[in-house]
């Protein structure tokens, strides 16, 4: 006899309370298989694919693309042990017991063959299932959905497809401004500020319209409550110096010409970040208001801002202290590429100690830019440009980038501040300065 086993929203990560549903990979009536994923959310953190800890039939969704729903909700339910949730041919059996998984890849079974979707019966006419029945009552399943002109859609992101569709913009009329003609976030943006002028009133027009309202959810709103946090509680300071960093770039261009993987510049300041901690371990820190203690940290985990499509992330680079430049360039790369794909884990984006923020990307000499609650300091880094500079008493043009600390007043005075940051500035400006003390 079948039992109806019910599958709640899991907690997928530290201080999140709620995801939005994205796009649901199988539908009521599909036969699914231990740790086969269910679902992909959004969470204020990353998009997930969460997988279903029992292998049956499907015979309840709960909740639309869209939607958000609270830790602990309802998700979906599976009927196992009947008939119709035997694996078909080719296929493991479904078994009925859960794996405890809760995320992809961290469940007892091995995830093969992930995202084949298996339907009890197809309807010829427009490829849907209908809901196979179920040994209790279930909510009704939503109406499938209109089927797309036909022709594939260079687009990737699925929110992109849930931004077009849920303001009605025919994704096959836009064309895209990215690599290969792929559909961006801000072509579909565009085509809406397009629609919106046709639509607009006249001059004459006596409306006064509210203006366009955004939702603070997601990574936005994630991002918003963070530094309205950071605001509240850190007494935040910020102290800045102008340093030479030609000797730095003509260090990492002898690195890359020794062969082998190139250095990235952002490793190399990555190590003087940790060789400054090391000096000066007031700041790998994070202040207990409820002990009201400061406690220094052992290891130093590096974030780094990355602006993403979806927004400002931080991805945390473990174990900062114990790489090399050859690793650190590998793992800037791997988290940024995950970053910009939106495939970052809630493990890749918290637990960072330290934070380096490289504005100078952006065209800009400068920042006073918001903790990372609860780090204790965040060195920013602009644009390194030519500039004139006193070098060995004789004007010359060099290379300058400003550099800028900000710190948690409670964890140090201004001396360890400024003996952080000066010391940091002496290894852009000399690298074997780094050298020694390593």
């Amino acid at each position: 006899m079948a039992q109806v086993l019910e599958f709640k929203l899991p907690d997928l990560g530290e201080g999140l309370t709620e995801a939005e549903i994205v796009r649901w990979l199988v539908a009521v009536g599909d036969v699914v298989a231990v740790d086969q994923p269910v679902v992909e959310v959004e969470t204020a953190k990353a998009m997930v694919e969460v997988p279903c800890p029992y292998g049956g039939v499907v015979t309840a969704r709960y909740g639309e693309e869209g939607t958000e729903l609270p830790v602990g909700a309802p998700l979906i339910t599976v009927a196992v042990g009947s008939p119709d949730s035997a694996a078909p041919a080719g296929e493991p059996a479904a078994e009925a017991e859960g794996s405890g998984n809760v995320l992809v890849g961290y469940g007892t079974q091995a995830p093969a063959r992930r995202r084949r979707r298996v339907r009890a019966q197809l309807t010829a006419a427009n490829g849907t299932a209908p809901a196979a029945p179920a040994p209790a009552p279930v909510p009704e399943p939503a109406a499938p959905e209109a089927p797309a002109p036909s022709g594939p859609v260079p687009v990737i992101s699925p929110l992109v497809r849930k931004l077009a569709r849920d303001n009605g913009v025919d994704l096959h009329t836009l064309r895209g401004t990215g690599p290969d003609g792929l559909i961006l976030r801000a072509d579909v943006e565009a085509a809406l500020r397009v629609e919106a002028t046709v639509q607009a009133p006249a001059p004459t027009s006596t409306a006064h319209p509210e203006g366009t309202r955004i939702p603070l959810k997601g990574v936005r709103g994630a991002v918003a409550e963070k530094l309205s946090r950071s605001r509240r509680e850190i007494p935040d300071a910020t102290c800045w110096v102008d340093a030479d960093a030609t000797e730095l770039l003509r260090a990492r261009a002898a690195m890359n010409a020794a062969g082998g993987p190139k250095i990235s510049l952002v490793a190399l300041l990555a190590r003087i970040c940790a060789a400054a901690l090391a000096r000066f371990p007031e700041l790998n820190a994070y202040v207990d208001t409820e002990a009201r203690e400061v406690v220094q940290l052992p290891g130093v985990h590096l974030g780094f801002a990355a602006q993403t499509e979806r927004g400002l992330v931080v991805p945390v680079v473990r174990d900062a202290h114990r790489r090399d430049a050859e690793s650190l360039t590998a793992e800037f790369a791997r988290l940024t590429e995950a970053a910009r794909a939106g495939r970052l884990t809630p493990g890749e984006l918290t637990g960072g100690t330290f934070t380096l923020n490289n504005y100078g990307v952006f065209g800009v000499d400068g920042s006073t830019p918001i903790i990372n609650h609860p780090e204790a300091a965040m060195l920013g880094v602009g644009r390194i440009v030519p500039k004139p500079w006193v070098h060995e008493g004789e004007l010359a043009v060099r290379q300058v980038v400003q550099l800028s600390l900000t710190f948690d007043h409670r964890v140090c005075d201004g001396g360890t501040a400024g003996g952080f940051l000066r010391y940091v500035a002496d290894c852009v400006e000399q690298p074997a300065v780094l050298l020694r003390t390593v």
